[in-house]
């Protein structure tokens, strides 16, 4: 399938990354009116900000007990990876795998060049052929799209206002003119809530963009659905212990864990039905060419 552009999510990122540099923009501006010494933090947050873009995707597998596997390991795995990342015009990525009984994958790295793709052996256990084609073309998608590196990016800001109200509690005493501590914990809530927002609004975005993608590099939206279906129904029935463990890698998973408080609050992915549902409509669309 020929693989196209999508301008829609492009605009998201585009208008996300925007709103996000021009909301903390303010915040330190404001910040500064009431603390001294901006400059130092800001160069520790740059070094914070840089050390997760470069090394992040090794964070994500060793938090996840990932490891790198060879062609002699997972065979057929790997063949289906290199295949599906020609068809997608792909450099071929590193291939890991995590154990664990949760069926699910994620793909990490800052750059297309840099890229792991990375499933569980529950994932490998539950699913079929077509339907692991479905779900690797989809995390191919993400890497094409390059939404790793931009929700890396992004959601590492939303971390900043906690950070600073964290430092303005330490170091404030030294400048508490007009209630400095007060407006600033409260700046940063404002910061905190309007950045969770809008990176759980693109986050859910990017989801619908690299079905859509990974259903145009396998030209089997059918297939993709079918995996959705069989790994949303396996939730249910994986590990309490074991989904406690993954909860923090929610926003890089193709299927994310919702059980708990804090799967539903901080949802990172539009309803699985909902997912389907756009399949089948792009399956109808393909099939009336």
């Amino acid at each position: 399938m020929e693989w196209q552009t999508d301008w829609g999510l492009r605009g998201r990122m585009l208008v996300t990354m925007l709103l996000l540099g021009g909301l903390y923009v303010l915040f330190i501006g404001v910040l500064s009116l009431y603390f001294q010494g901006i400059l130092p933090i800001l160069l520790v947050m740059g070094a914070f900000m840089g050390a997760q873009f470069f090394f992040s995707d090794k964070l994500a597998l060793k938090s996840m007990g990932a490891s790198e596997v060879g062609e002699s390991e997972y065979p057929d795995l790997y063949r289906s990876v290199r295949r599906l990342s020609q068809q997608a015009d792909l450099p071929m990525p590193t291939v890991a795998v995590a154990d664990s009984d949760v069926p699910n994958a994620f793909a990490t790295g800052r750059s297309q060049q840099t890229a792991t793709v990375c499933v569980t052996t529950g994932l490998l256990a539950t699913l079929s052929a077509d339907e692991l084609d479905g779900v690797l073309a989809h995390e191919l998608a993400h890497i094409k799209n390059r939404d790793v590196a931009v929700m890396t990016i992004a959601s590492f800001l939303s971390t900043i206002a906690f950070l600073i109200v964290r430092w303005g509690w330490l170091f404030g005493g030294r400048n508490r003119r007009g209630g400095g501590v007060v407006v600033a914990i409260a700046i940063s809530l404002v910061v905190w809530v309007v950045s969770f927002l809008l990176i759980r609004a693109l986050s859910r975005y990017r989801e619908f963009a690299a079905d859509r993608g990974g259903a145009l590099i396998t030209g089997n939206p059918a297939a993709l659905a079918s995996a959705l279906s069989t790994i949303d129904g396996r939730m249910d029935r994986a590990p309490t212990e074991d989904l406690r463990e993954q909860a923090e890698m929610n926003a890089f998973f193709v299927i994310p864990i919702t059980r708990g408080f804090i799967g539903k609050f901080a949802r990172t992915h539009p309803a699985t039905e909902r997912r389907i549902e756009r399949l089948q409509a792009l399956e109808r669309e393909l099939a009336g060419r």
